[in-house]
């Protein structure tokens, strides 16, 4: 995956939109369609110190549209590492990236991004969010690849027998090392892999991985693709929420347009609303109800009644009227 984008209701509805407003031939309905499909914008935040700009940067080449100021922004992700302090605490955040994750238990041989999970719980009850750890420099060098100085220096390492064993020696000990690999080849991987992701490149590549196979390894440790799927969660709210101004935008051209009346009343275009609802009701932990659409109706019939703000009350509806739809179809 590689878009916070990727909600399969809200998807549906920009796909029809686009489709409608190509038909019609109409601009007004093509800017709707846009506005409403653009990628979501993330603002990363972070104190100096902590690798923000590297955590930008992989989720950047992830394909989010990643922006730097907070209020523009639909999303938010702040960056820690090591401790929380005073001033990370009211950042706000939708999702917490406990950052350096890879450099924690690296000595014991234990996978450091797996051990720093016990401490995104604790940081999880200070910061008032959830917290993922992810390692921004093992991210973005999976995500935008290696030069070929940082493979010679690999490849070579993987040939050497010193050459998994020097790292665990520490920055010092791999520096004096007695290797093939130039001072300054090690330099550059220390600066884009850091010891941790040099132990594991040259690990896959001494069990035949080639630069995808390793790239794909550095991948997985990073634990980026945990934090885009939790973005992807998250985005399920303002996503839903750019379906409504849509429709709010439709709605008051239907007044005088037939043909956009007719778009809003029509099957698909009742499911995709659907659909893009029951995404962000998932996102809120609402309870999804019976599946059959009758029952699934009359379940979120009770839930708009008794909806205490007003999103819910719109998913409410929009599920209700979908799932009545797609009674109406299969008993019509």
């Amino acid at each position: 995956m590689g878009t916070v984008d990727s909600g399969e209701g809200h998807r549906i509805f920009v796909d029809e939109l686009t489709r409608f407003a190509q038909e019609a031939a109409d601009q007004r309905l093509l800017a709707i369609a846009q506005r409403t499909g653009v990628p979501l914008r993330v603002a990363v935040s972070g104190r100096p110190g902590v690798g923000r700009r590297t955590v930008t940067r992989a989720l950047d080449r992830a394909g989010l549209s990643v922006t730097t100021g907070t209020p523009a922004a639909e999303l938010h992700v702040h960056v820690v590492a090591e401790v929380v302090k005073p001033e990370d605490t009211g950042a706000g955040a939708t999702l917490a990236v406990l950052n350096k994750a890879d450099l924690t238990t690296f000595a014991s041989r234990a996978e450091p991004v797996a051990a720093a999970r016990v401490r995104c719980e604790q940081f999880s009850e200070l910061l008032g969010a959830p917290v993922l750890p992810m390692s921004g420099l093992l991210a973005a060098a999976a995500l935008e690849g290696l030069d070929p100085v940082c493979w010679a220096a690999l490849r070579a390492l993987a040939a050497d027998p010193d050459g998994l064993d020097c790292l665990d020696r520490g920055f010092d000990g791999f520096l004096a090392a007695r290797l093939t690999v130039p001072v300054a080849a090690r330099w550059r991987l220390l600066a884009v892999l850091d010891l941790f992701g040099i132990a594991l490149a040259v690990a896959a590549l001494r069990r035949g991985a080639g630069p995808a196979g390793v790239r794909a390894v550095l991948r997985r440790v990073s634990g980026v693709e945990a934090v885009l799927e939790r973005l992807v969660v998250a985005g399920a709210r303002p996503r839903y929420r750019r379906v409504l101004d849509a429709v709010a935008d439709l709605e008051a051209l239907a007044v005088s347009d037939a043909r956009v009346a007719a778009f809003l009343a029509r099957d698909a275009t009742v499911v995709a609303r659907m659909a893009a609802a029951l995404d962000a009701a998932r996102a809120d932990e609402l309870e999804l109800g019976p599946v059959t659409p009758l029952q699934r109706a009359a379940h979120w019939q009770r839930r708009q009644r008794a909806a205490t703000n007003e999103l819910h009350r719109a998913c409410a509806a929009d599920i209700a009227r979908g799932s009545l739809r797609l009674w109406a179809r299969r008993t019509g």
